[in-house]
């Protein structure tokens, strides 16, 4: 006896309708069946933020939640982000080598995103705030809080 239901949901602007199990967590489904791999398995235990995805516009563990949880929702992952937020943050990332292996930066591009959205020019603190659920082992996270910075001056400028 199958423990599953289907479940109608948007992933990245695309409405998709999907049999889930009871027991499939949102990170599988979307990694392993709808194949957005910038969600990244990591830790699997929500330590992390590697597998950071919105739901109806907040940053959520995906390795955490149960797909069935989806029903209804809004997804966006690294790969549907806002076009012009996703290349000034990709930009700015490089112009401060915030990026080293990678595996952590889609967890921290959508983290990022969430930010920019909620506060344009954020603190060096509140950056801090909103990232402190993100682990990176290269890079360090002093380049990383420059990068937010860069990229949220950046927005501005262009908003101007």
């Amino acid at each position: 006896m199958r423990l599953g239901r289907t479940i109608t949901f948007t992933i990245n602007g695309k409405r998709k309708q999907e049999y889930v199990e009871a027991n499939t967590l949102l990170m599988n489904l979307i990694r392993d069946k709808l194949n957005f791999t910038g969600t990244k398995y990591v830790c699997g235990i929500g330590e992390c933020g590697a597998c950071t995805v919105l739901m109806d516009g907040k940053p959520i563990l995906s390795c955490l939640t149960l797909a069935a949880d989806a029903n209804g929702k809004n997804i966006v992952t690294a790969e549907g982000l806002d076009e012009v937020t996703s290349k000034v943050l990709s930009k700015a990332f490089l112009e401060e080598g915030a990026v080293q292996c990678g595996y952590c930066t889609p967890g921290f591009a959508v983290v990022s995103a969430y930010l920019l959205k909620d506060k344009r020019l954020p603190t060096e603190d509140e950056i801090k705030e909103y990232i402190k659920g993100n682990l990176c082992r290269c890079t360090g996270y002093l380049v990383i809080i420059k990068g937010i910075m860069r990229a949220a001056k950046k927005l501005e400028e262009q908003a101007a």
